[in-house]
Formats: structure tokens, sequence, C-alpha cells
């Protein structure tokens, strides 16, 4: 018998309830059943993003709402501030230089966060950038960037918009884009939403409302201004992802139930529980200084390639984790512990993570992460 467990940061684990929800016959999108749930779904959605103002759904991955948030909020040649410090700081220069914009770059070492002073040295150097772009978890490298702090630094600066990529922050850590100055937050469905992939998501403040107003840049599908315009109708201007909104709307209400603060509590118990683990087996976090709450990466011990132990969990143990990605590739591994986890779930992955350091010839304290795992587990919970 063999039991597979999905421990990737993303697609996520989907809790049974959920999936029983989304297997109930389809209905119509444009019937009123549908317009009722999605009427509920686009307030409740407000509660997770902890905001006031209008959150766009699409059917699509988190890169719809990145790719959105520019082509709807710029026009061809501004200058736009892009961190590159990871796999998606670099989607975000792609997606920018794609519409013709003029990104200016950040280049943060990848295990590193950007440093709010070279933010503000940017600005200053640039006075007429339109736009900056960054996430507060970068997935790749498992770092977690200062968007409070760099949000103050044009909160009140009419010509300049902040768009934040929380694909893997949203439900997992607080971010407040109301009162941080946070203007266009997206996120996808495969995270802490604990969906199939296949929606995304972003809240559009007023300010980056009136930026959309001047925009030329060409849209079609991932249209802000005829989403919301439908949105005033609790209907989607194309045929929605009913079965994903149904399960959404199932989600939500557990989010509810569980309170905003518990997520974020569990989430950072979670994620201490297993940085403090593969601590204890002797190996070094690739993002020591500032780690994001969703997923941890670990550099593989010297003489053995990342990829094996990803590769071991999968065969020998049948658990889905995550490689390094670009030119983290083969460097490191990341542990998830977004969306639908909990402290079994970290136990599981640290004696898989056991498991296959002992076949590659690490030499360790065996139980010694596990047991790390659990003492904090004892403490915390």
């Amino acid at each position: 018998m063999e039991k597979w467990r999905l421990l990737a940061p993303g697609p996520t684990p989907v809790p049974q309830n959920v999936l029983n929800e989304m297997a109930l016959p389809i209905i119509h999108h444009r019937a009123p059943g549908y317009k009722a749930i999605f009427k509920k779904v686009s307030e409740d959605l407000k509660y997770v993003f902890q905001t006031e103002n209008d959150v766009i759904v699409f059917a699509s991955s988190g890169t719809g709402a990145m790719e959105a948030s520019v082509s709807n909020s710029f026009c061809k040649g501004d200058k736009v501030l892009v961190v590159r410090g990871g796999k998606f700081g670099e989607r975000w220069g792609e997606i920018s230089e794609a519409y013709g914009l003029n990104p200016v770059y950040i280049d943060v070492k990848w295990g590193n966060a950007v440093k709010v002073e070279d933010v503000k040295d940017a600005l200053n150097k640039n006075p007429d950038i339109r736009g900056i772009l960054i996430q507060a978890s970068e997935t790749s490298t498992g770092v977690k960037h200062p968007v409070k702090e760099i949000a103050q630094l044009v909160k009140e600066n009419d010509n300049c918009i902040m768009i934040v990529d929380g694909i893997t922050g949203v439900g997992v850590f607080n971010i407040e884009p109301d009162n941080w100055g946070i203007d266009i937050l997206v996120s996808g469905a495969q995270k802490a939403f604990m969906l199939p992939p296949g929606l995304a998501f972003a809240s559009v403040s007023e300010k980056a409302w009136k930026f959309m107003e001047r925009s030329d840049l060409p849209k079609y599908y991932f249209d802000f201004k005829k989403e919301r315009k439908n949105l005033k109708k609790n209907q989607n201007a194309y045929t929605p992802a009913v079965s994903l909104i149904i399960g959404l709307s199932k989600v939500l209400d557990m989010i509810k139930e569980e309170g905003l603060e518990n997520v974020f509590k569990r989430h950072s118990i979670l994620a201490k529980a297993t940085r403090e683990a593969v601590k204890a087996l002797g190996l070094k976090l690739f993002a020591p200084d500032s780690p994001s709450e969703s997923v941890t990466a670990v550099l593989a011990p010297e003489g053995i390639d990342a990829q094996d132990i990803v590769k071991l969990f999968r065969e020998d143990h049948k658990i889905t984790i995550a490689g390094g990605q670009g030119e983290a590739k083969g460097k490191i591994f990341r542990l998830s512990h977004i969306g639908f986890f909990d402290k079994f779930d970290i136990i599981t992955a640290i004696s898989g993570l056991e498991l296959a350091l002992k076949k590659l010839g690490y030499n360790f304290e065996m139980g010694k992460g596990v047991g790390k795992a659990l003492e904090i587990f004892s403490n915390e919970i």
C-alpha cells in the first residue's frame, strides 16, 4: 500500500470537505445560485486580504494577477523598481519588459531580503519611478521581504504605487494593504487558500484604480476595470472556474472559523519547528536572517545534490517536496508549511528528511530533528 503526501509549497494539500464541495454537480455561472456564492466569496476575501477594497478574481494561476497588475497600472516606457532576489522577483522583471516598461533593478543575493535603504536610495535616484514590484514571500528562496517598511516610502506619493506578490504571503502571515499602503496585493488559490491551482486574486486600492485610468498597455481578459464593473453585479466578466469558486467559499469559511490570528500563529509555529529541526540535524538555512513562514529553504550538506534529496523523498517515501529553482537548483530543498498543514505534516517531513539523509551517507544523530520539532510543538501548542 502506498500513500502519497504533498508537502510542497504549491500546489498544497486540499481538505477533503473542500474536495467534496467541488465534486457536487456544476452550476451555471450566470444563475442566481452562483451570484449568491460569488457575492459571499467577494466579501470573505476582504477578510483574508485584510482590506476594505475590492478583491478581483481571475481564472488563472497567480502569475495572471501579476501580469494584470502590470498591464493595467502602467504606460509603455514607465519606469518601475523591481526587486530581484529569486525566481519570482525575476518574473516581475520579465513581465515588465514584456509590456515595454523600463525596469530599474535591485539585485539581491538569493537567500537575502532586500534592504529598505537600498530601495530608498533607488527611489531618490529615480524620482520618476511609477511603481515598486516586490514579493512579500519569495517562494524560491524562502525569504520574507520588508514590504511594510518599503510601502511607507511611497504611501504618500501619488505618482508611485506599491505592488506586492503575496502568493505565499496572504493567509500565512500578517499583511495589511490598507494600513501599510500596498496598492495591489496578489495571491493564488493553490497556496494558503488550500485549493487546486486555477484562481488568482488581487486587492486594488483607490490609488491604483486612478493609475488604471491612465494605463495605455494592451489588455483584454486580464482587465481590472472590466472585472470591477461585473463585481458590482456579483459576476465575473468571463466564464469563471465555478467549481473552484465553490471550493473557495468553503475554504474561506474554514479560515474565518480558525481566525486570522490563529492562522498566522499556526504557520509561525510550523515554520519555527521546521527551521529548528533542520538546524538540529546540522543543516543550514538558505534564508537565515529573514525566513518566511510559508516555506523553509535548506542548504543540502556538502557533497550531496539537493535534487537527490527531493528524489528520495518522492521515490522511497512517496512525499513530494520542492527543490531549488534557477541558480539554487541542486543547492537547496524546500519544505512547505503553508495552508492545510499541521504539526504531524512537519513531523512527516522531518522524518522523511532523516531517512533520505541517512541513505545518502550524511553523518548525524538519527531522530534528533524529529525530537527537536516535537520539543517545539510541546512548548508552543
